[in-house]
């Protein structure tokens, strides 16, 4: 499991004083990053191999500004050429938020799925929920 903290902003918020919905798909992704370095460890965007293919997210309870969110990340169902990235964002204890993306191994010159290779999915495994 990977962990990240983050401070919201004001200008997350929505007009009722909770963060917004809009909010929750850009932290995720951020917290998404020590996934991305596991399948490419340099970051460099001229080689990338990684393509967002869904997201989907469920809000679960109010969550405010003032106060940190905690976002655990943990790899899902890994397949042939994607896997899962399971995400929660917590807030003083509470479960605010669930979030699911997809992420396919991807070779941007033939614009094709490619396996994911043995070491990368051992490193995976090692953030893998038990099924």
């Amino acid at each position: 499991m990977f962990q990240c903290q983050i401070d919201p902003r004001f200008n997350d918020t929505d007009a009722l004083g909770h963060i917004s919905n809009t909010s929750y798909p850009v932290w995720f992704e951020q917290a998404r990053s020590p996934v991305f370095e596991l399948f490419h460890p340099s970051l460099d965007l001229k080689t990338w191999p990684l393509i967002l293919a869904r997201i989907e997210v469920d809000l679960k309870a109010q969550s405010y500004w003032g106060k940190t969110i905690e976002v655990r990340t943990h790899i899902g169902k890994v397949g042939n050429s994607s896997c899962q990235v399971v995400q929660e964002a917590w807030q003083d204890g509470k479960l605010v938020a669930t979030g699911v993306a997809v992420l396919i191994y991807f070779d941007y010159k033939t614009e094709k799925s490619m396996p994911i290779p043995e070491d990368i999915r051992a490193r995976l495994a090692e953030h893998q929920l038990a099924e």
